[in-house]
């Protein structure tokens, strides 16, 4: 009997078929990282979390950490990003609905955020360590599936602001809190929400006082009364949300000027408000999250906090994304390190394992002290967000946020493309996650503040809250002594403060960048020397502070304790 799997008899010939060509089989390529507990591997995160008061997360960030490194959420989040969200304006019969169909992936993830209370945790539960807990939550989700994190992290931030309008904050706050998610926005009995918020308009940006969407009151007008909105909002994140925040110049007698409403899409008598999707960003990545422009035509929209005092009542908002930012782009360094310390120690190339050759060693290991030092610096910040912070806390925050966001946003971009370069031509194709992850990272920098409106922030700031200024150099000389070349950078950010006090406003605007990336790299290098293994902190100074530091990664000097410095990676 002829064996059919290796002849194959045609028209009465026997024909045999070649073995399989050895070039078939797979060798060198490392095996998939999934099925990983990331939490449980991120001995950094870990620590943060334990030194932060916020050990009694423990188990449940381990939950987390199991379900975002599984196979199951890695496959949902590539989906999430190559379905991308389709606009639909109008249903079948022609009736306008303006609502944007995500793949159903997008929804599973989002529901497990929700569900973890990565949105509002340390509102709903707040003791010492609760943002720091909702902080590793959020960070571990996003170093996944970074495009959900958007209306996450609006629903958490949105808190702050509703407090100053307390009879809306009676009626949104509690399904802020909801840990359930339900996707459609006219669910019978619907008990949950999701913020977004809208503050840019194509004649202003980033100058929302320049802002022309006109509110009209709809009766008595004033705080708490619902007005009639007319505009053109240029970036709407997440136009699916329950409810946004939105500034429009209020009119009418109860007061005027820019103020802030809430915009529902669902009114209280189970009507749609107007809230007309014009179209879809092509954004360069971020593709998960849906962001749009929307007009409003007669919108309802109720007046939270004082006429005219928009920009006060909506920054409450946008202080807490800020944040936000940080930690997402610390997720997204995370992330970067993950993949490139994987890949280089499953991969062989002339005769040696890439992880165990000096070049990539140093490479591997800068990358992951850049990534340490932004995640000691986005926990101890989530610290002093908690509700026990004392006024000097809050003076800290205030100003180190503002710089931290610039820093360590800004620094994401290069970090992940650095790393898809261990990959080699793996890391620039889509089927691996870092191609994703070096289109997102940008994103971080750009939202609520690029680089030289936080810098302007960062300005203001020591101008309007001096205790601000005294609190950051309190933090940061808590390391002084232990490392003399911190030391001499400590006294240079001290003179630098000292001039910038004393130049003329456009002067001072010039020198702003320089004299931000000062302070943050004096707080990241301060709480090294504090919270990580002497060689890493030492390592981390000379690198980034030290006369013969580098401009790219890779430059660690000779005798780092390269191997001490990974296996914390």
């Amino acid at each position: 009997m002829t064996d059919i799997s290796e002849k194959t008899v045609i028209s009465e010939k026997t024909v045999t078929h070649p073995a399989p060509h050895r070039t078939h089989a797979v060798l060198n390529q490392s095996v998939p990282r999934t099925d990983v507990n990331e939490f449980m591997l991120d001995t950094v995160l870990a620590e943060g979390v334990a030194r932060h008061d916020a050990d009694w997360a423990t188990g449940e960030l381990t939950d987390i950490g199991e379900l975002v490194g599984s196979a199951g959420f890695q496959h949902d989040a590539e989906l999430a990003n190559t379905v991308i969200p389709e606009l639909k304006t109008f249903d079948r019969w022609g009736n306008r609905i303006d609502e944007v169909e995500y793949h159903p992936s997008y929804h599973r993830i989002i529901s497990a955020a929700v569900a973890h209370g990565a949105h509002t945790s340390a509102w709903e539960n707040p003791k010492p360590g609760a943002n720091v807990a909702r902080a590793a939550a959020f960070m571990l989700f996003s170093q996944v599936e970074p495009g959900h994190a958007c209306p996450i992290s609006m629903t958490h931030a949105v808190i702050p602001s509703l407090e100053l309008q307390p009879d809306v904050a009676a009626l949104w706050t509690p399904r802020a809190l909801s840990r359930s998610y339900t996707p459609e926005l006219d669910a019978p009995g619907k008990a949950s929400a999701i913020f977004g918020m809208s503050m840019t308009e194509k004649q202003g940006g980033s100058d929302v006082r320049a802002n022309t969407t006109i509110a009209k009151p709809a009766g008595r007008g004033g705080p708490g009364a619902d007005y009639l909105l007319t505009g053109h909002k240029w970036f709407c994140s997440a136009p699916m949300s329950d409810a946004f925040l939105v500034l429009a110049q209020a009119e009418g007698a109860a007061g005027e000027g820019l103020s802030c409403f809430l915009l529902p899409r669902i009114l209280p008598d189970g009507t749609r408000n107007v809230f007309r999707i014009q179209r879809l960003k092509n954004k360069l990545g971020n593709k998960s999250n849906a962001s749009s422009e929307i007009e409003l035509d007669g919108t309802v929209g109720t007046m939270i906090g004082e006429p005219g005092r928009g920009v006060r009542t909506i920054i409450e908002m946008v202080s807490q994304t800020r944040l936000d930012c940080i930690l997402g782009s610390t997720a997204g360094m995370r992330q970067s390190v993950a993949e490139a310390v994987w890949h280089a120690r499953h991969r062989s190339a002339f005769g040696a394992v890439l992880a165990d050759q000096p070049a990539m060693t140093s490479v591997l290991a800068d990358l992951a002290l850049e990534s340490e030092a932004a995640t000691i610096t986005a926990l101890r910040l989530a610290r002093a967000q908690d509700n026990d912070a004392d006024e000097q806390e809050k003076a800290f925050r205030r100003l180190a946020t503002a710089v931290a966001k610039y820093w360590i946003c800004k620094r994401g971009p290069h970090h992940s493309y650095e790393a898809l370069e261990c990959l080699g031509g793996n890391g620039y194709t889509e089927d691996f996650p870092l191609a994703r992850r070096y289109r997102e990272q940008p994103v971080m920098a750009v939202w609520e503040g690029s680089g030289n409106v936080i810098a302007l922030d960062v300005l203001r700031a020591m101008t309007r809250e001096p205790d601000s200024v005294a609190a950051f150099d309190l933090e940061v000389n808590l390391a002084r002594g232990n490392n003399p070349v911190l030391d001499q950078h400590l006294d240079r950010v001290r003179r630098q403060l000292g001039e910038l006090a004393t130049l003329a406003p456009a002067d001072a605007q010039l020198r702003a960048r320089t004299v931000v990336e000062a302070m943050a790299l004096a707080l990241q290098a301060s709480l090294m020397v504090r919270y990580s293994p002497a060689a890493s902190s030492e390592a981390f100074i000379a690198a980034r502070l030290g006369e013969d530091r580098g401009h790219e990664y890779g430059t660690l000097p000779v005798g780092t304790d390269f191997a001490g410095i990974l296996a914390r990676a």
